[in-house]
C-alpha cells in the first residue's frame, strides 16, 4: 500500500545514501593510484608531522629589482625550487605555492637541510672547454647547418641537435642578432649530446650513487670533505684520479678504471667538493651524480665548473655574463610565423656578451679543446641554470646587439625557454619562515595520539547520547559512525585526486566536527519532545520536528562550514589543513542528517519501543500524552 500523498519514503533517502557509499568506496578501491592489497587502498595520504620528514616555509619579498613578486615570478621561482628539491632522489616531493608570496616544500620521509633551495636561481653564461661523453670518449658534434640570417634576421631552424627544456619535436635552436640591433654573426646549436656521441656502455663504475653513501655524514670544511673522500675511495683510487689529465687516459692504462671504481658509490654532495678537474676527467664520477649536487656548487662565476648535458660532461669555463645582465626574454612569433626567443641585454650585459661571443668566435682566452668545438670550428657558449644546461650553442659570430633563439619552438616550448632565461634575470628573493622536521618514529606518535584523541570524543558523545536519550542515542551513534567512514573515504579519495593530506591539524577539526554534528542532534531530539507535549502523537511529531528543526540545524552548519572557508582562504600551513577538515566533516554530516538521520527517525517512530519512556529517551513527554490519552482529555499538557 502507498504511503499517503506528502508522506515521506525513507527507503528512498537510505537507497541514495547506499547508492553514494557504493560509489565512495569504488573510487576508494578501484580509482586510479589504488595499487597493492585492500590496506593499501585504506590507507589516505599522511602528512609530514604523522608520518615524518620536512617541511619549509618560504616567504618571498622582493625582486632584484625591489618590486613585489608577481604570481608569474612566483610560479617560476616555485619551478626551479621543484627541481632543485627533485635533485634529493625523493619520493612524493610537494612544491606549492601559498597565497601570494609563500612556497611550502614538503619532503616526507627524510629530515634534509632545505635553506639552499630558497636562494635565487643562477644563471650563468659559460665557454664550454672540453667536452666527453659518459664513457671518457671525446664528444664528437654531428655536422649542423651554417647558420645562415635569414631576411628577417633570424635563422632557418636545424634538423639536428636539442634544447632544454625540450619543445614538442625536438627543437635544435640557434641565436641569431636581432636586426634591430645591427648585430654580426649568429650562433648555431651544436647537437645535443645525445645525438652527438654513442651511448656510454653500462658498466658497474657508472652505478648510480647507493643510498648509503648519501646518508654519510661529511664534515664541514672542503678540505676535511675531501679528505674523507680520499679515505672512503682508498689513496690508491684518489691518487690515481688526481693524476689524470683526460678521460682517456683510461684507454693507455686500463688498470686505472678498476682503481677509479669507488668514484662511482660517492654521493652527489660529495662529488660537488671534488676539484673540478676530477669531477671531468674521471668517467666514473657520472652524470647522475653532477645532476644531483646542491645548486650552490658551481654557483661562483669566477671558477671553472662541469655540468652535463643530454649525457655529455663539459669542462665550462669562468662565467663571463651572469642572469642579471639579462634584461629580457621573450617568446615571440617572427616574420615566418615561427616562434622564436628574442634576448636583449643591459647596458653593461651587453658589452660583457659581445666579448664573450668575441672570444668564443676568435677562440682567445682560455682555449677550447677539439672536443668543446661546434660543426664549424667555432667554440660554444654554454647557457647554465643552476647545474642543468639548458643550451650550448656554437658560436658564429660577434653578437653586438639583441639575439634571439630559433629553432623548432612551438608556444609553449618558446615561453619555457624564455621563463628559465628570464628568471635567471629576475630571481625572486625569499626568506625562510619555518622549517619543521618530524622524525618518523615522533610522527607515528602523532597519529596514535590524534587517533585516540578522535576515538575518545567520539566515546564520549556516544556514552552522553546512550545516557540521555536511550534508543534515540543508537540513531546518533549510527549517524557518527556513518559519517565517520564518508569522511574517511573521501581523505582517501582526495589525496589521489588533488594531492590532500591529512594532518594532525586535520585531526583536530574533525574532531571539532564531532561537537557540530552534537549540536544537530540535540535541536532535533529537543524539537521532537516539544511537538509531543504539545500533543502530537510520536509519528506525526517526526515530521514536524524535522520541518522546524531543519532550518536551523542548516544555519548552524552554514556558519561553521563559512567559518572553514574562511580560515582556508585566509591561513597557510598547518591552519589550512585545519578548516579543510572541518569544512569537510560538516558537510558531509549535512549528507548524513538529509539522508539518515531523519529517515531513521520516520522508520523508528512506526515501532512500539519508539512509544516506552524507557526505551525512547523521550523522557515525560510521552507519559504526559499517555495519561491525558487515557482519560479523554484533551492531550495537550502545559510545560511546567
Amino acid at each position: 500500500m502507498a504511503p499517503p500523498q506528502g508522506q515521506m519514503r525513507p527507503g528512498r533517502q537510505l537507497a541514495v545514501l547506499g547508492f553514494i557509499f557504493v560509489v565512495l568506496y569504488l573510487l576508494v578501491f578501484f580509482s586510479g593510484g589504488a595499487s597493492g592489497g585492500w590496506k593499501d587502498r585504506l590507507e589516505p595520504r599522511l602528512g609530514l608531522d604523522l608520518v615524518g620528514g620536512t617541511r619549509l616555509t618560504l616567504e618571498a619579498t622582493n625582486t632584484v629589482d625591489g618590486k613585489p613578486p608577481t604570481a608569474a615570478n612566483l610560479e617560476e621561482a616555485r619551478q626551479i625550487i621543484e627541481n632543485r628539491v627533485n635533485a634529493f632522489g625523493v619520493a612524493e616531493a610537494e612544491v606549492v605555492t601559498e597565497g601570494n608570496r609563500n612556497i611550502v616544500i614538503s619532503l616526507p620521509g627524510q629530515n634534509r637541510d632545505l635553506t639552499d633551495v630558497g636562494e635565487a636561481a643562477e644563471l650563468r653564461f659559460r665557454k664550454v672547454l672540453k667536452a666527453t661523453d659518459g664513457s671518457g670518449a671525446a664528444a664528437a658534434p654531428a655536422p649542423t647547418a651554417s647558420a645562415t640570417p635569414a631576411p628577417s634576421g633570424s635563422a632557418t631552424p636545424t634538423p639536428s641537435g636539442s634544447a632544454t627544456p625540450k619543445p614538442s619535436g625536438s627543437a635544435s635552436p640557434k641565436v641569431t642578432s636581432s636586426p634591430s640591433a645591427g648585430g654580426q654573426g649568429g650562433m648555431a646549436p651544436t647537437p645535443s649530446a645525445s645525438a652527438a656521441a654513442p651511448t656510454p656502455s653500462a658498466t658497474p663504475s657508472a652505478a648510480a650513487p647507493s643510498p648509503s653513501a648519501s646518508a654519510e655524514p661529511v664534515p664541514q670544511s672542503v678540505e676535511q670533505q675531501r679528505k674523507a673522500i680520499e679515505q672512503k675511495v682508498g689513496a690508491a683510487a684518489w691518487a690515481a684520479a688526481s693524476g689524470l689529465q683526460a678521460p682517456a687516459d683510461l684507454t693507455a692504462d686500463p688498470s686505472l678504471a678498476d682503481k677509479l671504481k669507488p668514484f662511482g658509490t660517492l654521493s652527489p654532495q660529495e662529488v660537488a667538493v671534488l676539484p673540478v678537474g676530477m669531477q671531468f676527467n674521471v668517467p666514473m664520477i657520472t652524470c647522475a651524480q653532477l645532476d644531483d649536487r646542491p645548486a650552490a656548487s658551481i654557483k661562483d662565476e669566477n671558477q671553472q665548473a662541469v655540468a652535463c648535458e643530454s649525457g655529455a660532461k663539459y669542462l665550462l669555463d669562468k662565467a663571463k655574463v651572469l642572469g642579471t645582465d639579462v634584461k629580457n626574454a621573450s617568446a615571440q612569433l617572427d616574420q615566418t610565423s615561427s616562434w622564436v626567443v628574442s634576448l636583449n641585454f643591459t647596458g653593461k650585459g651587453q658589452e660583457k656578451w659581445t666579448a664573450l661571443t668575441r672570444e668564443a668566435f676568435t677562440n682567445e682566452g682560455q682555449a677550447c679543446d677539439q672536443t668543446a668545438l661546434g660543426s664549424d670550428g667555432k667554440c660554444r657558449v654554454a647557457v647554465v641554470l643552476d647545474n642543468e644546461i639548458v643550451s650550448s650553442p656554437e658560436i658564429q659570430g660577434v653578437l653586438t646587439g639583441d639575439s634571439q633563439i630559433t629553432g623548432s619552438f612551438d608556444n609553449k616550448s618558446a615561453n619555457a625557454l624564455a621563463s628559465q632565461l628570464r628568471y635567471g634575470a629576475l630571481p625572486v628573493t625569499f626568506e625562510p619562515q619555518e622549517q619543521q622536521n618530524v622524525t618518523a618514529t615522533l610522527g607515528d606518535s602523532h597519529l596514535k595520539a590524534g587517533l585516540l584523541a578522535a576515538g575518545i570524543g567520539m566515546l564520549l558523545v556516544i556514552i552522553y547520547s546512550f545516557f540521555y536519550y536511550r534508543l534515540l542515542g543508537s540513531v546518533i551513534f549510527l549517524s557518527l559512525v556513518l559519517s565517520a567512514l564518508l569522511v574517511f573515504g573521501a581523505l582517501v579519495v582526495l589525496g589521489r585526486s588533488i594531492g590532500f593530506t591529512l594532518t594532525l591539524a586535520g585531526i583536530a577539526g574533525m574532531i571539532v566536527s564531532l561537537g557540530v554534528a552534537a549540536d544537530s542532534f540535540v535541536i532535533y531530539f529537543e524539537r521532537l519532545k516539544d511537538e509531543i507535549r504539545e500533543g502530537r502523537s510520536p509519528r506525526s511529531a517526526v515530521p514536524r520536528a524535522w520541518v522546524r528543526a531543519r532550518r536551523t540545524i542548516i544555519s548552524a552548519n552554514a556558519i561553521t562550514l563559512m567559518s572553514a572557508v574562511v580560515l582556508y582562504i585566509v591561513s597557510v600551513g598547518a591552519v589550512k589543513g585545519f578548516a579543510f577538515a572541518l569544512g569537510l566533516a560538516t558537510v558531509l554530516d549535512l549528507v548524513v542528517v538529509f539522508l539518515f538521520r531523519h529517515p531513521i527517525m520516520t522508520m523508528f517512530a512506526r515501532t512500539r519501543a519508539f512509544l516506552s519512556p524507557r526505551v525512547s529517551g523521550l523522557g515525560r513527554a510521552l507519559p504526559a500524552r499517555s495519561a491525558e490519552a487515557g482519560t479523554g482529555r484533551n492531550p495537550r499538557v502545559k510545560e511546567a
